[in-house]
């Protein structure tokens, strides 16, 4: 199986990315160069990574029927230069929840099941942890 998407070139510094029926915008900020458009393409492997671990979250989730709600993730990627990358990926995971034993497992479940996650573990690990948890 192999997932495939378009790139275009839109703008001087802008693209559009296309992913079946799904259109967005990739750009730089202006004091880069660019018209501030979309985002960058490494604040969307950020999104995407959250995406993707979000998903696999949800779906751990409702087949387990837990009671756990209002799921929201923050991800931070920790830049560094020379060859700009980068080094480190925090996801913090909060929800409403009953029970954060459970909330952990799902966590590490998804993470186990995030195409972003295998596919980033080798260059750089995401890290997972979990805020403060609302009952």
């Amino acid at each position: 199986m192999q997932i495939q998407v378009q790139i275009h070139q839109v703008g001087v510094a802008t693209a559009e990315g296309v992913a079946r029926t799904h259109h967005v915008l990739i750009d730089r900020p202006t004091e880069k160069g660019g018209e501030d458009r979309g985002m960058m393409g490494g604040e969307y492997l950020l999104v995407a990574l959250g995406g993707c671990f979000m998903s696999n979250l949800l779906a751990a989730i409702r087949a387990r029927e837990a009671e756990i709600h209002d799921v929201r993730l923050e991800v931070t990627g920790t830049l560094a230069s020379a060859p700009s990358r980068f080094t480190e990926i925090e996801v913090v995971v909060g929800a409403r929840c009953a029970d954060p034993a459970l909330l952990e497992k799902l966590v590490e479940m998804a993470d186990r099941a995030c195409i972003c996650t295998n596919t980033l573990r080798p260059a750089v690990i995401p890290t997972f942890r979990i805020s403060a948890i609302e009952r």
